[in-house]
């Protein structure tokens, strides 16, 4: 894929490199971090000749291996200990506690001179809440101890695509222009869960703490019919569709029955969750028909897979949502050489962050902020 000039970057937990996606032209991968051999794998695939991508354990990384300086580091670290999904172990566990690895680099090579003006960690939103808010408060204390000052920006990708899908956005920088500084939190990126948060912060770092200035991107025009290919050979049977919606809820059905009774044409985004009813584990089937996809996942198994629903009138087909459209949902061009099997695909873009969030910080409070930082050393 092209690759552009810019400020250099470092990125890590970098899986197939969809950060990187939305961080050029303002911003160079320099190196590139991931654990995981089949993501590692993806990216070299994406961004030829591919040997800015080391892999292996950040914990093993050692800032010999950093080449210069970057202007970013960029951190989408493991989410699985603080997600939903997960079992909320928190910051202490082997998968999220990954941050600390990155944590003590940055130290590293804060000691050499070469630590990054600026730092973006992304992770899910679970963080805000995870043992109370206690690791979110640990996470802007560690960052704070490095000489940063920080601010979180929770972000859906609804914003932007048509997929729902809340993320945070931590933005670390050392003395921040006072017009990326609000005197306060705002809309839309400040949800009232990251305002209780914050005011729960001890008084010393709430008055260290940043409200970051960001403006709101103009209204999504798309819808998830438009993320769709019209064709496709997957489609699963009228049995397996009868099946799908026999395991509706009644007020899910009723949704359904007065859509259909319409005769509007629709697109479904649908899951299978496991719920407690009567004290009994009951499989249903929950669709939306608002326009959006539900949030992408990585596939673990059927149910984990996003169905579609498409309502014509009285006829009802589904499938299972494919991995290129999986792909346009997180705002991947189309030339974006996705893995061959179908799972690997849908893993790599389930894990990974929306491309347009990533290009709106960046044009918006990244690439400002490296700007600033780099104006401020050459004076």
């Amino acid at each position: 894929m092209h690759r552009d000039s810019g400020a250099p970057l470092w990125e890590f937990f970098a899986g197939g490199g969809l950060a990187r996606l939305g961080l050029e032209p303002d911003f160079a991968c320099a190196f590139a971090n991931d654990l995981d051999p089949a993501k590692a794998k993806a990216y070299r695939a994406a961004f030829p000749p591919g040997d800015d991508m080391h892999e292996g354990d950040i914990w093993k990384l050692t800032p010999s291996k950093l080449p210069g300086k970057a202007a970013l580091a960029w951190a989408s670290f493991p989410c699985q200990d603080l997600s939903l999904a997960g079992a909320r172990r928190g910051l202490a566990a082997p998968r999220s506690g990954a941050f600390w690895g990155f944590h003590a680099l940055i130290e590293k090579l804060g000691d050499e001179g070469r630590a990054p003006d600026v730092l973006a960690l992304e992770n899910v939103s679970g963080l805000l809440s995870s043992h109370g808010g206690a690791d979110f408060a640990a996470l802007i204390h560690a960052l704070d101890d490095l000489g940063y000052r920080a601010g979180a920006l929770e972000i859906d990708a609804a914003l932007f695509t048509p997929q729902s899908r809340p993320r945070l956005f931590i933005i670390a920088a050392r003395n921040p222009p006072a017009h990326l500084v609000a005197s306060g939190p705002s809309e839309p990126f400040h949800s009232q869960s990251l305002r209780n948060v914050i005011a729960r912060l001890p008084d010393a770092l709430r008055k260290r703490y940043v409200w970051w200035r960001l403006d709101a991107p103009a209204k999504r025009n798309t819808r998830l019919a438009d993320m769709l290919d019209e064709h496709s050979d997957t489609w699963n049977s009228e049995e397996q569709t009868a099946k799908l919606v026999s395991q509706m809820s009644a007020l899910q059905r009723a949704r359904l029955d007065a859509l259909q009774e319409s005769g509007r044409r629709e697109v479904g985004a649908d899951f299978r969750r496991i719920r407690i009813e009567h004290g009994e584990r009951v499989q249903r089937a929950e669709a939306r028909f608002d326009g959006l996809a539900g949030c992408l996942r990585t596939p673990t198994g059927g149910s984990s897979r996003q169905l579609l629903l498409f309502v014509e009138g009285k006829q009802l087909r589904s499938r299972l949502i494919s991995p290129r459209e999986a792909a346009r949902l997180m705002g991947v061009p189309e030339h974006y050489p996705l893995p061959s099997g179908q799972t690997a695909a849908l893993h790599l873009v389930g894990d990974a962050v929306c491309v347009p969030v990533v290009r709106w910080l960046s044009q918006h409070l990244l690439a400002p902020l490296a700007g600033a930082a780099a104006a401020r050393k050459s004076a």
